[in-house]
């Protein structure tokens, strides 16, 4: 599990594609001291396992429904990726609760400054919008933020502080850009409850 609180942003210093994996090598210094092989890390919102480290630098494998799901098929050498590893059970939760299950893929419509913040608006997958709800938590490039407003088109609007669109790659975005979703693991939960139920209904 993880909190969308990114730790720190790495870079990616070399890929590899190989016949259906892609091996990404990431610099990372803030992270590197205290991962080891074999453990969880959240690259912009997507859980992978860290295959090897070696000096500030790490390894992973992305494969098969990551691959399809995620931007990880499109990461170039020097581009900033978020990072954050595993919570620790027993620390404290500071944005909300985030799996490292990436739903799919949005972009970004359009981002504009106003005053010392960016409002940002990124079209979503529609089975995201759907359990998304005003005031509630999103994940994108694994980043938690809360959802402004939501607008016609599957438009979630973010409003980002300066911090967060320094220290996280949300701030690399240009329009049209590509971003990891996942969608608010409550809402994910009730929707599923909700339908089951229904169904249920219909069938008696």
């Amino acid at each position: 599990m993880f909190t969308g609180i990114v730790t720190s942003a790495g870079r990616v210093t070399r890929t590899e594609t190989l016949e259906s994996t892609r091996r990404l090598w990431i610099e990372a210094p803030e992270v590197t001291g205290e991962l080891q092989p074999g453990d969880s890390i959240a690259v912009d919102g997507g859980c992978l396992t860290a295959t090897a480290v070696q000096g500030v630098t790490f390894t992973v494998d992305v494969i098969g429904t990551t691959l399809e799901r995620t931007v990880a098929g499109g990461y170039e050498v020097g581009q900033r990726l978020n990072l954050e590893p595993a919570m620790a059970l027993g620390h404290r939760l500071d944005g909300h609760l985030v799996q490292g299950h990436v739903d799919g893929i949005g972009h970004l419509m359009q981002s504009i400054k106003s005053g010392e913040y960016w409002i940002m608006d990124f079209e979503v997958p529609g089975a995201v919008f759907d359990l998304t709800v005003q005031q509630g938590s999103i994940t994108l490039n694994g980043v938690s933020l809360t959802v402004s407003d939501l607008l016609p088109d599957r438009v979630c609007r973010i409003g980002v502080i300066p911090f967060t669109y320094e220290h996280t790659n949300l701030g690399d975005l240009t329009t049209g850009g590509a971003v990891n979703v996942e969608g608010d693991l409550i809402g994910k939960y009730v929707e599923r409850i909700l339908t089951k139920r229904g169904e249920s209904e219909r069938t008696t």
